[in-house]
């Protein structure tokens, strides 16, 4: 046998130790996934630098793991972003860019991220919103049901405990109902008050009795089979709306000590159909439906998205708790992750659904078995993607990739979270001022109750900037804004989504370097800058990727 060089031994036993490290034993039993999900979490978390939100169970998670300071999703709206990382494919590619189609019934053959992992021998179970919705995939993604413990709760309608908010959320909606049709509290009317703080348990709202439910099956499934492994989905609806949370939760804060956005003006020269008029916030009871939303209700509203942050972080805290008692804790990759940012009144807008910093960037944090010691705690810079996750957890859990996936895998990160990766990574969002804040084009009922002068006003302003490019069935129906993230810039391309030679109609530029808040397009200034970047642009997600030495 031929000697190896002692230089290139060196160099073969550093690379093997590190695949190690990342990469669970083939022998013995597979690693168990806790999949947090967490809807409409942006990182307003204290691991992630905010000066005032309290979440220490989330912050102990990130101290156990990787802390990933840019992730971004694909849509900054629930199905789109939902169906994109559970397939592990692109919103435009799965046919999915709002949220009323089912990605199953255009993709009846895709093979979702829990669906290959039954492939390889894993339970997996759902508790909340892991997909959006009603399209929760159960003939495919799902190998069991969760338990459904009988418990005393309080009765909620609408999502809400208090009585007087329950009767005016009924009264409201039948009202909608019965002018517009069932689709009218799909369309987004008749939401309700816009915040709840009521002295209740945990228990009393949806995400606090799903808690008890994932813990229920969590034992349940270690009891019958301990030995195989387990895909749990577990999903938190809060902080979405409405901002309902038990009074503890309000009460961990002063109101006063909270700051609002600093700014609040829509970016100068920014597309004007690039933010909408807070449709979704609007929507609810007590908020104003046209003009600009005070300060002191602001700090209302801020105050109730805090307080739900908190409540979803207590229920992180209880599922880890278990998940220690059960001395499987050990053997568990736990990857938390949101959905998509929110606005919190930067730019003036409330809500998501744009294709800027606020909306598309992302809290993820993960946690593996096999990550070396001096890892844990880290932060990484590396530009990474919702769409990421699929191909990941499949390496580190030793289950083979499908070969239909759009993401690369960021197992390297977890090992050296310096590595040079992404160039870019990519969003979307179509035309955000004339579609509701599900994506979708805007309905009659919108249009004909109290939206109507809103969206005279939007369209109004649209029709100024773009003059001859102004075309109502391209801007409602057609036009899509493409995000695109470097390390120095976010360059958003506007066009015709379904003609793929179609020049843009208008660009945005914003230099992170020296405008983190993006409060100015500098495009126009600089147009060398924006044909280099529309050159990368070009190569797409594919001309992207992280090189692997």
């Amino acid at each position: 046998m031929k000697r190896i060089p002692v230089f290139l031994l060196a160099v073969v036993t550093l690379f093997a130790c590190n695949v190690k490290s990342v990469q669970h034993e083939s022998k013995g039993k597979k690693p168990n996934i806790l999949f947090i999900a967490i809807d409409d979490l942006r990182p307003e978390l204290g691991c992630y630098g905010s000066p005032i939100a309290i979440t220490p169970n989330i912050d102990q998670l990130a101290e156990q793991g990787l802390l990933f300071e840019n992730a971004y999703c694909q849509q900054a709206i629930c199905s789109p972003s939902r169906a994109s990382l559970m397939t592990g494919a692109r919103p435009e590619s799965i046919g999915v860019i709002e949220n009323y189609t089912d990605f199953r019934d255009v993709n009846p053959d895709i093979v979702t991220l829990p669906q290959q992992f039954i492939k390889f021998g894993y339970e997996a179970v759902c508790l909340g919103k892991v997909f959006h919705g009603k399209y929760n995939d159960p003939d495919f993604s799902w190998s069991r049901l969760p338990l459904k413990p009988s418990i005393k709760r309080l009765p909620t309608k609408g999502g809400f405990a208090l009585k007087e908010n329950q009767e005016f959320w009924k009264r409201d909606r039948d009202k909608m109902v019965a002018k517009y049709g069932p689709d009218a509290t799909k369309n987004g009317l008749a939401q309700g008050p816009a915040f709840e703080c009521a002295d209740v348990p945990d228990e009393t709202y949806e995400d606090g009795y799903n808690t008890v439910a994932a813990i229920a099956t969590l034992k349940d499934m270690l009891a019958k089979n301990p030995e195989k492994p387990f895909f749990l989905g577990f999903g938190i609806k809060k902080p979405h709306l409405n901002f309902v949370a038990p009074k503890r939760y309000w009460d961990l804060y002063d109101r006063e000590d909270i700051s609002l956005s600093s700014y609040t003006e829509a970016p100068i020269n920014g597309a004007a159909m690039g933010l909408h008029p807070s449709f979704e916030m609007r929507a609810r009871a007590g908020i104003p439906k046209f003009g600009s939303i005070s300060d002191s209700l602001a700090r209302v509203l801020k105050h109730g998205y805090l307080a739900c942050v908190s409540y979803a972080d207590a229920q992180v805290g209880k599922v880890m708790q278990a998940l220690e008692e059960a001395g499987v804790r050990d053997n568990t990759i736990v990857i938390l992750w949101g959905d998509h940012g929110w606005h919190l009144g930067e730019m003036g807008v409330w809500g998501k659904a744009t294709n800027y910093e606020i909306a598309t960037r992302v809290p993820m944090i993960i946690s593996a078995p096999n990550m070396p010691d001096e890892i844990r705690g880290v932060k990484t810079g590396a530009l990474v993607e919702l769409v990421d996750m699929y191909p990941t957890l499949c390496e580190l859990a030793g289950v083979d990739k499908p070969s239909h996936l759009e993401g690369q895998s960021f197992a390297p990160l977890l090992t050296n979270p310096t590595h040079d990766w992404k160039k870019a990574v990519f969003s979307q969002f179509p035309t955000p001022a004339l579609r509701e804040w599900a994506a979708n084009p805007l309905s009659k009922g919108m249009r004909e109750t109290y939206f109507g002068p809103l969206i005279n006003q939007v369209e109004d302003r649209i029709i100024v900037q773009q003059g001859s490019r102004w075309n109502r069935n391209l801007f409602e129906n057609r036009l899509m804004g493409y995000g695109m993230r470097t390390k120095k810039y976010r360059l958003i391309v506007w066009k015709d989504y379904t003609d793929a030679s179609a020049e843009p109609i208008f660009i945005e530029l914003f230099d992170h370097m020296n405008d983190p808040s993006e409060t100015k397009n500098i495009a126009e200034e600089n147009p060398q800058v924006v044909r280099t970047l529309l050159q990368q642009f070009n190569e797409g997600w594919k001309g992207n990727m992280a090189e692997i030495k």
